[in-house]
């Protein structure tokens, strides 16, 4: 089985043969480093300044006693936030993943895991959600980008290796979120690799939007924060209107501007997400 562990190295990052590989056997790639600790320090106090993207912040049960907090925003825009998702490391991997064809920002969201009371997400894929939206190819992929080191006390995320190969499984509700259909999970269990992916802020993984992938609450007395960017292909235009983008062009910018920007508070145009739009969990 291919590795799918990789190491960013700035000014010499290139998607290579063995990178498209492992995240077409496997369903992912995991890079190490992919933003160096400036570039999380930096994105990490946008994330937290009150009068920036956290004036749009969401909560979300879990289906016990527990939730998350997530804010949703459907077009990068021109801040901090944007220009991560913008940067050519980002886009341009995500590109080569999807087979090389052009993608567009299909939306970024922040989510928040609190220390001690952050809750878990169900074994789900991402097209169980997006399927509904009227994308009709699962040519799609997430950028998930700790801004907080993760391992298995506060939550990691955890994967089926391979599961995109099993196709879309058919998903119902529990509490506020979507759930693969538990029999196919367990027999999944069976005969793939259950990896727990421990990450260090700054790590990316890329990942089929037909991974199945969970996470356990938080318990710890760490927070866990994650950026995560979703791509669809531009081929893949939604057919119908919903309450992500439709095809959007998207300006890369290149990798050191994320250094050069300052822009925190201007939100313009990010389309953020309401409970009112949501429609994913109806």
């Amino acid at each position: 089985m291919a590795d799918s562990e990789f190491t960013y190295t700035p000014g010499a990052w290139r998607v290579t043969e063995a990178m498209k590989k492992a995240f077409n056997e496997n369903g992912y790639i995991l890079v190490r480093n992919m933003f160096n600790q400036e570039e999380v320090a930096k994105v990490r106090t946008a994330l937290e300044n009150p009068n920036g993207v956290q004036r749009y912040a969401l909560k979300r049960a879990d289906g016990s006693d527990r939730a998350n907090r997530l804010v949703l925003w459907n077009h990068p825009g021109r801040d901090v936030t944007g220009v991560m998702a913008r940067t050519e490391r980002v886009v341009g991997t995500a590109e080569q993943m999807l087979g090389g064809d052009e993608v567009y920002h299909y939306h970024t969201k922040l989510i928040m895991k609190d220390a001690k009371i952050g809750g878990t997400f169900c074994w789900h894929q991402d097209y169980g959600y997006w399927y509904k939206n009227g994308c009709l190819y699962p040519d799609m992929l997430s950028v998930f980008i700790p801004m907080d080191d993760t391992d298995k006390t506060n939550g990691c995320l955890q994967v089926l290796r391979g599961s995109h190969r099993m196709g879309r499984v058919n998903h119902k509700l529990l509490g506020e979120q979507q759930q693969a259909e538990p029999e196919r999970v367990e027999e999944a269990h069976k005969i793939l690799l259950h990896e727990y992916v421990e990450m260090k802020a700054g790590d990316a993984l890329f990942f089929h939007c037909n991974l199945l992938h969970t996470s356990a609450a938080n318990t710890s007395d760490r927070r866990r924060w994650v950026f995560i960017v979703a791509f669809n292909k531009r081929s893949n235009d939604p057919y119908k209107d919903h309450h992500h983008p439709r095809y959007t062009p998207l300006e890369k910018v290149p990798d050191a501007a994320l250094l050069e920007c300052n822009d925190v508070e201007d939100l313009e145009g990010k389309w953020f997400m309401s409970n009112e739009e949501d429609t994913s969990t109806s």
